[in-house]
């Protein structure tokens, strides 16, 4: 199967090139930027010289004859563009017939007003969001498989509902807010230039309060109220959450334990029980790292994942997996 990456001289887009590129069923049939950007005709590995002699092909503007190109040749689109740039170019290529793979977060939410409030557009294809399947891999395979237009899910959101989910599932959660308290490293605010993320310039910081966009992401696949704060570290890649529960009344460690059990067959889930979690155990990875500590009511929750990786370009290989009918860790792990 033959794959087109939109946006591939980002970080996200050039994981996924690489992962694309080694995979033992799938073929990169072309990586493109957009017509102004400035890495246009660079080759991709001079931009990663650590993928050099893999992914020595020229950087293609999106023209109309690109888009043409790309009708007769791919069979899957894979968007690592802006969320508005996603919103604009997913139902072109889903008119050709392609199967589309969103790394942004232009499909993920249920409404408009979420994007007004939380993105800052009004989204101009709402059709499409009841069609867009999460990109959760670890529960929602069936939708994911079946789809047209998958809307792959966020770094943040992945680590805090792989995290999550088992409690919800098994009805430990009390009717209280859970805090989600995170930090990534600084390849999740992207590869284009800013003070803000200049590596001398980044501390450890908090920003987004109270109105980040993957707040409404994390409760609406979760079902439950959350109050999520992201930090800025000044580490390359990585995310690291600690969450904060509370438990019904008289729930037991084992009760925890075993609500976990449904993730224990995983292939990229690692369950480490009172073990904590690292970045350092998850940079360069395909797994979420999942540990928890108890202390009655209260149950502290750490998940650990890489961001380019399981958060983005590992998760969207594992959904390309899942669309082929083949085992979504295929090319990840082994």
């Amino acid at each position: 199967m033959k794959v087109v990456i939109i946006g591939a001289s980002g970080y996200s887009g050039a994981e996924l090139a690489s992962l694309v590129a080694k995979h033992p069923q799938l073929t990169l049939a072309g990586c493109y930027v957009s017509e102004q950007s400035l890495d246009k005709g660079k080759l991709l590995s001079d931009l990663y010289p650590e993928h050099l002699g893999l992914l020595d092909s020229p950087l293609l503007p999106l023209s109309e004859s690109a888009f043409s190109d790309i009708d007769n040749t791919a069979d899957f689109v894979c968007l690592c563009t802006d969320h508005k740039v996603s919103v604009d170019l997913a139902p072109r290529f889903l008119s050709m017939g392609k199967k589309v793979f969103d790394l942004s977060g232009g499909y993920r939410l249920s409404s408009n007003e979420d994007y007004q409030t939380y993105y800052g557009f009004e989204h101009q294809h709402t059709e499409l969001l009841s069609e867009a399947a999460y990109g959760l891999v670890e529960w929602n395979s069936e939708a994911i498989a079946k789809a047209k237009l998958v809307a792959v899910a966020g770094c943040y959101p992945t680590a805090a509902l792989n995290a999550l989910k088992p409690l919800q599932q098994a009805g430990l959660l009390a009717d209280q807010t859970i805090i989600i308290n995170a930090v990534s490293g600084v390849t999740g605010a992207g590869r284009k230039a800013s003070v803000g993320t200049h590596f001398c310039e980044v501390s450890l910081a908090p920003y987004g309060l109270f109105n980040h966009r993957h707040s409404p992401e994390i409760e609406q696949h979760l079902g439950h109220k959350v109050l999520f704060t992201p930090h800025l570290g000044n580490f390359p890649r990585g995310i690291l959450e600690t969450i904060y529960v509370q438990l019904k009344a008289d729930v037991t460690s084992e009760q925890v334990t075993q609500a976990y059990q449904v993730l224990v067959d995983e292939p990229l889930i690692r369950l480490l029980g009172r073990k904590i979690p690292s970045i350092k155990g998850v940079a360069k990875q395909p797994f979420v790292d999942i540990a928890w500590q108890q202390q009655g009511c209260q149950l502290i929750v750490m998940a650990a994942i890489d961001n380019l990786l399981k958060g983005a370009a590992g998760q969207a290989l594992q959904c390309i997996n899942l669309a082929m009918g083949i085992p979504h860790s295929t090319g990840l792990k082994g």
